[in-house]
């Protein structure tokens, strides 16, 4: 079991739930007390839930969810600064979290989450939890939690202490939904928190209400309504309130997004900056003006007696690991990527994603950096690839790190290409750029009959030696200066990922034109061609290609003695193709003749398809003309070539351009294609 001491900021575990929210009514005719809106939610529902920093799904144990009090803050969106009210009652019931509430802060979040539920939108909840115990489920281990099995791998929080509770525009749970309720003399003795039982969104207005403009109009307008905005206008007065929230809190999100950057670059400035970000919400700053303070701020703490900065001391794999989960890298290739051990460090370490600026950061400040990131690229980047002695991270690339980043999304988009090629050529290594041979499988290796106290005679190659020869195929990219004041991720994972796909393209496009040239490769003078009306594909031009494969001879005129495996056909036979060597029988119910039903080829060949067979932009392509081939192991009809036997195309990076202020990086792939032995295989025309 691997656990976590408790973070100093609540780890947020974005948990979708159902979120409804009655609106305030006027109290009763004795105390005509006005009563708070009020809420109630399903926090959690106990299930497994993928969110932010994990790269496996993660499971709270209702079981050990630790419950302070039950009067915990409710906010918006995780944001100390911005109440919205508190909870009455949070219960566990029927393995679910359940909250209730009521909007007891006078906010503009609190406002606008009012006003817009009345409008409809559909609110959702998410719980901040500090998590005290967490513990990796494997692959192929099942635990039991919250009444339910949970297969690996996934993450278990065994313990977690409940901080608080926010309303989200969307939580991990996207099915979820909220609706506003107007209830007219609604108290909290007869309210029902089910979703059974919350009323529609009208109410009908009271006779002690004052009545203004047309009655029906009145009746249809709820109670709250019209009795805050009597003599006019509510539904003008709630646009202009909403606008208000929404500028409002706009302007809070961008001081507290500064806030969150400047804090990453600088920790030790936290107890100024908690109190100058404080002074600038509510003395309601605009973000230019907060900006400036800030940098006066850091300006300041670096002067003489001021406290050092701390080293940040990390893992390279892990920093890896953190920006494929960060970036959406699917779990198998994940997997494959990082053992257990750093993904499970990389999510509790970078619980809330890894960003490019924010990696960047990493290797700057660790190299003396004190600058503010992305309103200083050209530092930023100068410190970031300095190669500097007695560093943090002088035992650490960056280079190298984006490098093998970027490979892991190319290698994602390099396998989502069609790779037919793979299953009928043979791969072989090459040291260099050199034209290499080699020689026809035929030769002289036929074991001799040895005298007694003779000598073993050496065997000899065949005459006939084909070549082949590996080329560079690449191209550049680069990360520029928007990609990093958006800090766009995308451009260290999509890109990649298509140049990934693009040298696949490539790899195949000059596969597929090297195999369908082969005019003078497979022909009837070398014995692997056959055509007319009976060659399209059925049990007897299958019939005719094995044998007419079986029947070659090596250059000394005996059998080859190797069988065909592979039946390569264009996608419009594909289904013909596996309807044959799957079927056993096969009859013609328009036949009249006596025939055997017995299918002789049945799980004889394995059906290969391509796409580039029928494709018009290669010469030789048909939609009609199919191969049988031998496995490429045993007698190659083409084969390719890698440099140093690297079958995957390869991304670098190199250090800072200045001139653009990115990075640049390029993708290049080294192999070469060639057509071997004529023997190992037949083609039929299929006409």
């Amino acid at each position: 079991m691997m656990k976590t001491s408790q973070p100093t900021t609540p780890e947020t575990l974005a948990l979708g739930c159902e979120v409804v929210i009655e609106a305030a009514a006027t109290g009763d005719s004795a105390g005509g007390e006005e009563r708070l809106p009020r809420f109630s939610m399903v926090a959690y529902t106990g299930g497994a839930i993928r969110t932010m920093g994990f790269a496996y799904p993660v499971v709270v144990n209702l079981d050990g969810l630790t419950i302070p009090t039950q009067q915990r803050p409710v906010r918006f969106q995780h944001s100390a600064l911005e109440g919205v009210g508190h909870t009455e009652r949070i219960a566990v019931e029927n393995g679910k979290l359940i909250a209730e509430g009521v909007v007891s802060r006078d906010t503009p979040a609190a406002r606008e989450i009012v006003a817009s539920g009345k409008k409809g939108f559909p609110w959702q909840a998410s719980i901040g939890a500090s998590v005290e115990e967490l513990e990796f489920i494997k692959r192929g281990v099942t635990a039991s939690i919250n009444g339910r099995k949970f297969a690996g791998p996934i993450y278990v929080a065994h313990k977690t202490l409940l901080n608080e509770i926010s309303f989200v525009d969307l939580g991990a749970d996207q099915r979820t939904k909220a609706r506003i309720a107007a209830q007219h003399q609604h108290t909290k003795e007869n309210a029902s928190m089910s979703d059974e039982n919350v009323p529609a969104a009208e109410e009908t207005s009271s006779a002690e209400e004052p009545q203004t403009g047309d009655e029906s109009t009145q009746r249809n307008r709820p109670a709250r309504l019209n009795a805050s905005f009597a003599g006019s206008d509510p539904l003008a007065e709630i646009d202009q309130m909403t606008a208000r929230a929404r500028t409002e809190t706009e302007r809070r999100q961008r001081i507290q997004e500064m806030t969150a950057e400047v804090l990453a670059q600088r920790p030790e400035l936290a107890d100024e900056l908690g109190k100058l970000a404080h002074a600038a919400l509510e003395a309601g700053w605009k973000p230019d003006k907060y900006q400036l303070e800030v940098m006066r701020l850091g300006r300041s703490y670096n002067g003489i007696g001021g406290p050092r900065r701390r080293e940040t001391v990390v893992n390279g794999q892990v920093i890896e690991a953190a920006l494929c989960i960060a970036g959406g890298l699917d779990t198998e290739t994940l997997e494959a990527g990082f053992n257990e051990e750093v993904l499970d460090t990389a999510s509790r370490q970078y619980r809330h994603g890894l960003g490019l600026v924010e990696t960047l950061l990493l290797f700057a400040q660790a190299n003396g950096y004190r600058g503010y990131g992305r309103s200083d690229l050209k530092g930023l980047l100068q410190f970031a690839f300095a190669d500097v002695q007695g560093s943090a991270m002088s035992t650490i690339s960056l280079p190298g790190i984006l490098s093998n980043v970027a490979n892991k999304f190319l290698r994602s988009g390099f396998e989502a290409v069609e790779s037919t090629w793979r299953e009928i050529a043979a791969i072989r290594s090459v040291r260099d750029f050199k034209q290499v041979s080699s020689y026809s499988l035929t030769g002289g290796f036929v074991y001799e009959e040895i005298p007694p106290g003779g000598e073993l005679k050496h065997a000899t190659v065949g005459e006939t030696a084909y070549t082949n020869q590996a080329k560079t195929y690449g191209r550049m990219f680069g990360i520029d200066r928007r990609d990093l004041i958006n800090d766009d991720l995308d451009a260290l994972t999509a890109v990649p990922r298509r140049l990934g796909r693009g040298g696949a393209l490539k790899l195949n496009e000059v596969f597929w034109k090297e195999f369908l040239d082969n005019a003078t490769f497979f022909v009837a003078g070398n014995n692997n061609y056959a055509e007319g009306v009976d060659t399209a594909l059925g049990i007897d031009s299958l019939t005719q290609a094995e044998q007419l494969f079986l029947d070659q001879t090596d250059p000394d005129g005996h059998p080859l003695a190797v069988a065909p495996v592979i039946l390569l056909v264009p996608n419009g036979l594909y289904v013909p193709a596996t309807q044959i060597m799957n079927s056993t029988e096969l009859r013609d119910p328009a036949s009249t003749k006596r025939t055997p039903v017995a299918n002789p080829h049945a799980g004889k060949f394995r059906p290969v398809r391509s796409s580039y067979l029928s494709n018009a932009q290669y010469t030789g392509n048909s939609t009609k003309a199919w191969y049988v081939l031998a496995d490429p192991n045993d007698m190659p009809v083409i084969e390719v070539a890698f440099l140093n036997g690297q079958q995957m195309p390869t991304v670098e990076s190199a250090d800072a351009d200045f001139n653009t202020l990115g990075i640049q990086m390029r993708g290049y792939h080294d192999f070469g294609v060639a057509k071997q032995e004529p023997r190992g295989g037949v083609k039929l025309k299929g006409e």
